[in-house]
């Protein structure tokens, strides 16, 4: 999957589509997301154009890649479900049905989540 710079996240971060931020630092936004599937449901995009964890941890800078762990953590602890329990997922690729090609952390919570990956 190539980096295509006028997607959804790109827009974002450049402006021109508006979003409910909730934290923000030198590399990383972190905004709800418009179609929640847990009551707190926040993405979490590094300001840079990745792809994927791949692209990420192959290309990105050290501070950027401390940045966007840190990012997470402080995400949730502001969002209060740190002490509850949270779950951090990033679908990476055609079959984890990655559907924005820039590297988005969701952060889920709010809820018992229950198991990540139904037995087959």
């Amino acid at each position: 999957m190539a980096y295509d710079p006028d997607n959804v996240f790109a827009k974002i971060l450049r402006g021109e589509i508006p979003c409910n931020k909730v934290y923000e630092d030198a590399h990383t936004l972190a905004f709800h997301d418009i179609n929640p599937q847990t009551p707190t449901h926040i993405l979490v995009v590094p300001k840079g154009a990745y792809v994927s964890w791949t692209d990420f941890s192959e290309t990105a800078s050290d501070a950027e890649i401390a940045a966007l762990v840190r990012a997470v953590a402080t995400v949730a602890k502001e969002a209060g479900v740190a002490e509850q329990g949270y779950r951090v997922l990033s679908n990476v690729g055609v079959n984890a049905n990655q559907e924005v090609p820039h590297l988005h952390i969701h952060v889920f919570a709010g809820r018992k989540l229950g198991r990540m990956v139904p037995k087959d």
